[in-house]
């Protein structure tokens, strides 16, 4: 499908185009697009996929290419968040009739919401490998270590856990019958602490030029500036550290589901992807800093994974490499509805109908998690066929949250 909706088609108010690549879209997010569209760090074009929806700082499924200069609160404070999946060398008939066993098995090991690993790290060689970086920043910049609530272990005690809120792990069945394990999560509490600082960075670096942005969440550091390299170090730290989390994360799930079920390996087909985050790359004729806020990258063949809610399908794609969308696509489905909202129109009755199928907490803590507080995830896809093409739709059975 070709892009739906093109605001600043002719740039008469001085604002760069945004392709929009659906119609189901609010008039709030609207307002932070065309926000974000009147900056002059803009390069050509901003692009929103099918899940775009109102973020804080910046529109949740917006790709922002910037020349010289990166938004802080565009990449958030999830730095790093994305997905992890991979597939399994067994069929759904060799799962067990009672799935409970796997879900506490796979609960027992990785801790979720506000919980972290007892001893310093679970993961001794994996925290090893991101000292050096985060000695630098907190020598450099003590204020993020002082926004942690236990500044010297805290991090390697969150290495390889999950966290809250719409992260996840889950035991799913493609459409071949083949067994996946499929994660959501990021850079834990000190992505949150280095996320929080340099956003509050931004805006005092900006000082007297603040009256000139259009949201002062949209504050920014250029190349040159005092903080910028710093941010750009510590960005890629919690990136790095997002990434290893999942990959630890993984390891743990794998060793506490072997005893449960027949010997098994993991194949070929193995996928971690980032969906908020920035790096450089190059469009339309410029080298830039390229923010993916709910958004992955979709190169030409590059393999990518697009969940659903807790009770919907998710999809394995390849990307196809469109320009228009800086070769992006939609991280998920996308809220339909905030979590108060949620919470005021759907009861537990609500979630416990439309995850009947799924192993999962049913309980009230998770009721802002129910999927029809979700967009629909096949009508996402369908607005996207001309920037990924699914390998692999798959459907959860078992489902841990935060």
């Amino acid at each position: 499908m070709p892009v739906f909706l093109e605001l600043n088609k002719n740039a008469g108010n001085g604002g760069k185009p945004v392709k929009i690549f659906t119609r189901d879209i609010d008039n709030q997010a609207l307002s932070q697009l065309k926000n974000i569209s009147q900056l002059p760090i803009v390069h050509h074009h901003l692009a929103a996929m099918p899940d775009v929806h109102l973020g804080i700082g910046a529109t949740v499924g917006a790709v922002i290419p910037t020349l010289g200069a990166i938004i802080p609160a565009a990449v958030g404070v999830d730095i790093g968040c994305g997905m992890s999946a991979v597939r399994l060398t067994l069929k759904s008939a060799q799962l067990p009739d009672n799935l409970s066993g796997l879900r506490a098995a796979i609960e027992r090991a990785v801790p979720v919401g506000l919980a972290a690993h007892k001893t310093v790290s679970v993961r001794t060689s994996a925290c090893k490998t991101l000292a050096p970086g985060v000695d630098w920043l907190f020598a450099k910049h003590p204020a993020i270590m002082k926004m942690l609530k236990q500044p010297n272990t805290l991090w390697t005690k969150q290495m390889a856990t999950l966290g809250g809120g719409n992260h996840f792990i889950e035991v799913c069945v493609d459409d071949n019958k083949d067994v996946w394990i499929m994660l959501h999560t990021g850079s834990r509490g000190i992505g949150n602490a280095i996320g929080q600082y340099f956003i509050a960075l931004a805006k005092k670096d900006m000082g007297r030029h603040m009256h000139n942005l259009p949201d002062k969440d949209l504050a920014y550091f250029t190349e040159g500036a005092e903080h910028f390299n710093d941010y750009v170090t510590a960005v890629h730290w919690a990136q790095n550290y997002a990434r290893i989390n999942r990959d630890e994360i993984m390891q743990l799930v794998l060793r506490a589901i072997a005893p449960l079920l027949p010997p098994f390996k993991t194949d070929r087909m193995a996928i971690n992807c980032h969906h908020n985050y920035v790096q450089q790359e190059f469009h339309f004729g410029a080298d830039v800093w390229v923010t993916r806020k709910g958004a992955i990258s979709a190169q030409a063949g590059q393999l990518g994974i697009i969940p659903g809610s807790m009770g919907a399908k998710s999809f394995i794609v390849r990307g196809k490499g469109n320009s228009d969308s800086f070769c992006s696509c939609s991280h998920g489905a996308g809220r339909k509805h905030s979590r108060t909202a949620a919470r005021q129109l759907f009861s537990q009755k609500d979630l416990i109908e439309q995850t009947r199928h799924v192993e999962c907490r049913k309980d009230k803590a998770v009721l802002d998690e129910i999927p029809a507080a979700y967009k629909d995830i096949e009508a996402v896809m369908n607005n996207q066929t001309d920037l990924v093409e699914v390998v692999h739709a798959l459907k959860q059975v078992v489902c841990i949250k935060g």
